[in-house]
């Protein structure tokens, strides 16, 4: 799992860390997964320079955020894929294609959307304890902002 995650948010894609990590935010807050909305959160801020206003507008209402019309409707359809496949339109589609998103950015929107609820799901369904020291997940997303999932002991 984890070396699919970090393909999806690392790995080439002509939308950003940035994005990415914000569309794994957004799903994970709609998932209520406190450690993953918060570690990826971490991640999306630092790759925005620690902008946690930004982050906390799309967990709260990505509509009202100040990111791309791109993005919203981005954000609009990994919301629906959250609830589930069907639920995503070809309206949801036709508008962020008029938004500018491409055919791969829509594919890769829908498979960080689909990933992070699997994830949020076996996070949360460990039942393990979930660390609530803030300063430990801006720690942990600058890590992931600038290393993604490999360790340092991985480096090659």
């Amino acid at each position: 799992m984890r070396e699919l995650a970090h393909v999806l948010l690392h790995g080439p894609s002509t939308l950003t860390p940035a994005e990415r990590e914000l569309i794994a935010t957004y799903v994970s807050s709609r998932n209520d997964c406190f450690f993953c909305q918060t570690s990826h959160g971490a991640a999306a801020a630092a790759h925005l320079g620690n902008d946690w206003t930004l982050v906390n507008e799309v967990r709260v209402n990505f509509e009202q955020a100040n990111v791309s019309p791109k993005l919203k409707a981005l954000l609009a359809i990994a919301g629906k894929v959250q609830q589930g496949g069907k639920c995503v339109t070809e309206a949801d589609i036709a508008r962020a294609r008029a938004e500018g998103a491409t055919d791969l950015e829509l594919h890769d929107t829908v498979l960080i959307a689909a990933a992070f609820s699997m994830y949020n799901r076996y996070v949360d369904g460990l039942a393990t304890w979930q660390p609530q020291d803030t300063a430990m997940y801006d720690a942990m997303g600058q890590h992931l902002a600038e290393h993604g999932y490999i360790t340092p002991s991985e480096k090659r």
